[in-house]
């Protein structure tokens, strides 16, 4: 390989791993450095790269010294002022000289090393392009394509990397085809091993926060401020949502005309329902909001600090408000930050709980 085919090469592996070229040329110039010092036993050598021709040079430099020191912590090597003058006749004590060295004795050894180097440099500069591209992503939806699968994990090609989809981070009972393109949301990101990871999930609570802001306009600009999420994967959520405008109906806004906003996010999630409240600041007030769609129940504030709650209801409404497997109250209870407590009038009586310092 000439030198311009060199160059072509070097410049060919910039483009693909989408990397610096001044990064590349740099690595090289420390590989072809640390090759030579390692070749030669010599550390003052300094390399340049033509970056158009792909001609390499080689460089001495010397210290220019009255006498030779003992200095060890010095690298530099030193050459006497009268022998420096014969080469610079007005060089002085203290000035650096360089020399055009011959490259042509480079070893094989040495030449190995430095491709090592390179190699290494190569893969930094690609980690770090990569880490670039997606260290804002963390918390974010991405769109890739399922690659490959093995006993725990799904593979998603994101362009320049991989992300590892687990398979216990999947929505319950759905069926992924390998080739198909799916949506994923990203936990974490980690530069930690050897090569960046990004972990994803589609059971995320904050998998259906982004899918809302990605359907609903007025989540996006601001008119209507989502609060809290609460999510069993697969089974129902539960999304608390506001607005500061009066006269915006921020639940009416998210569940769209004739419930089309609401259900297009449905499909994504293969059918999983959402519940959508109205987040008051009144901690009454949403409890009540967040036990849909039971009516007509009593909320009691037992301990503020705490986050103590306990919900009054009868008949259809106790059932409603507990829900299926306790599912309404846990996710009421996610959604409000407070421990729900449903219980019925007569069960209130016979446990003795006393309601007279409580909020209601």
């Amino acid at each position: 390989m000439n030198s311009k085919e060199f160059v072509k090469a070097l410049k060919d592996i910039c483009k693909e791993k989408q990397i610096s070229e001044d990064v590349i040329f740099d690595g090289m110039t420390t590989a072809l450095e640390k090759a030579y010092a390692k070749d030669t036993g010599l550390p003052n050598i300094r390399i340049e790269i033509n970056k158009d021709t792909g001609e390499i040079k080689g460089y001495s430099y010397q210290k220019v010294v009255d006498e030779y020191t003992d200095d060890e912590d010095d690298d530099a090597v030193e050459i006497l002022l009268e022998d420096a003058k014969k080469i610079v006749p007005d060089i002085k004590v203290g000035e650096t000289i360089e020399e055009e060295v011959s490259l042509k004795d480079f070893g094989r050894v040495a030449t190995m090393t430095a491709k090592q180097i390179l190699v290494q440099k190569v893969r930094e500069a690609e980690r770090q392009s990569i880490m670039k591209e997606f260290e804002d992503k963390e918390g974010e939806l991405l769109v890739g394509t399922l690659s490959r699968e093995d006993a725990k994990n799904y593979y998603v090609d994101l362009g320049r990397m991989h992300g590892i989809l687990p398979k216990n981070e999947l929505i319950k009972g759905e069926d992924l085809k390998m080739g198909s393109s799916i949506k994923v949301y990203v936990t974490k990101i980690d530069d930690t091993g050897k090569s960046p990871l990004i972990l994803l999930s589609r059971s995320h609570y904050g998998f259906v926060k982004r899918l809302l802001e990605n359907e609903i306009p007025e989540l996006n600009d601001g008119t209507v401020i989502l609060y809290s999420v609460a999510r069993d994967a697969g089974s129902r959520s539960k999304i608390a949502v506001y607005s500061e405008d009066e006269n915006v109906d921020a639940v009416g806004a998210c569940i769209g005309e004739k419930g089309s906003r609401i259900n297009r996010i449905t499909k994504e999630l293969g059918g999983e329902k959402i519940d959508v409240v109205k987040y008051d600041k009144d901690p009454i007030t949403f409890i009540k909001n967040a036990l849909s769609p039971a009516r007509d129940v009593d909320v009691y504030i037992l301990d503020e600090k705490k986050k103590e709650a306990l919900a009054i209801a009868e008949g259809d409404n106790l059932s409603l408000a507990i829900g299926k497997k306790g599912q309404n109250v846990r996710l009421a209870a996610r959604l409000t930050h407070y421990k729900i407590d449903v219980k019925t009038h007569e069960q209130v009586t016979e446990e003795n709980i006393d309601l007279s310092n409580a909020l209601h």
